[in-house]
């Protein structure tokens, strides 16, 4: 599943507040589809939050977002601008 489709899942299958415990139980085994790298549980991903009670979808989708692995981040370290060597100074390409 793509994280995006997340949120609707969770609409669908929780009353909220929701328990981190409940959500694990209830789609802790769906794969969220990488981008690089191997696919991750929604399971695995909340198990790296203290956080044991989500207040709206938008708190456990913002939870989710927050802890998946470096897999789901898109070019690592990419920065869209520069230095220009003749004066030093950052330009934006």
């Amino acid at each position: 599943m793509r994280l995006p489709q997340t949120r609707d899942l969770f609409i669908r299958e929780f009353d909220f507040p929701a328990h981190r415990d409940t959500v694990i139980e209830g789609v802790g085994d769906v794969e969220l589809d990488a981008m690089y790298g191997d696919p991750e549980t929604i399971a695995e991903v909340l198990s790296r939050t203290d956080q044991a009670e989500f207040d709206s979808v938008d708190e456990l989708y913002d939870a989710l977002i927050t802890f998946v692995g470096e897999q789901y981040i898109g070019r690592k370290f990419y920065d869209d601008r520069g230095m220009n060597p003749e004066t030093d100074e950052e330009v934006s390409f």
